[in-house]
């Protein structure tokens, strides 16, 4: 899971909601955001340089839910180098530093044994759940993904991507 980058000056605050009006000031700064601005921006949220020209070029939106709707499209369109390059951008979750050392082995040798069967970083979308449990969720989702076949856990991982970036938008256009 990539880590928070600095983000570009295309989110701004905004007091409504995720979804709606949510965002409706940082939609229009998006929307109105020079094109490498606004493909920069949202290769913080998947890095397929495709997947961001795609979504960029279809500006503007009319409300987040049409902008999370062309994202998920352009998604579901990634080819396999796409999904590969936006993976390259990802970083593998760590722990909190106060974590006990045994987690952080455990964590680093399921992450080792992950990008060994399948050759790129374990992602996965932890929005629902807080941040003391996702520690044990990544445990439980590499272990369970482990048994997957390569092309199924392509189809999973694609999936991760797209909820992921889905979250990032989000947290673009809101500015939370």
């Amino acid at each position: 899971m990539r880590q928070p980058a600095a983000r570009t000056d295309v989110p701004v605050q905004n007091s409504g909601s995720a979804q709606g009006r949510a965002g409706a000031d940082g939609l229009d700064r998006f929307n109105t955001a020079p094109p490498a601005e606004a493909e920069a921006a949202l290769l913080e949220c998947c890095g397929s340089r495709r997947w961001a020209w795609r979504v960029a070029a279809h500006r503007p939106y009319p409300d987040l839910d049409a902008l999370l709707a062309a994202a998920d499209e352009a998604g579901y369109d990634l080819s396999p180098v796409d999904l590969a390059e936006a993976l390259a951008a990802e970083v593998s979750s760590g722990l909190h530093h106060a974590a006990p050392h045994s987690a952080h082995l455990a964590l680093r040798a399921a992450h080792a044994a992950y990008e060994s069967r399948f050759g790129h970083v374990f992602v996965i979308c932890l929005d629902e759940f807080e941040p003391a449990e996702q520690p044990d969720q990544v445990l439980a989702g590499i272990r369970a993904r482990l048994g997957h076949d390569p092309d199924q856990e392509r189809v999973v991982t694609a999936d991760e991507m797209r909820r992921l970036a889905r979250g990032r938008i989000i947290e673009l256009v809101s500015g939370s």
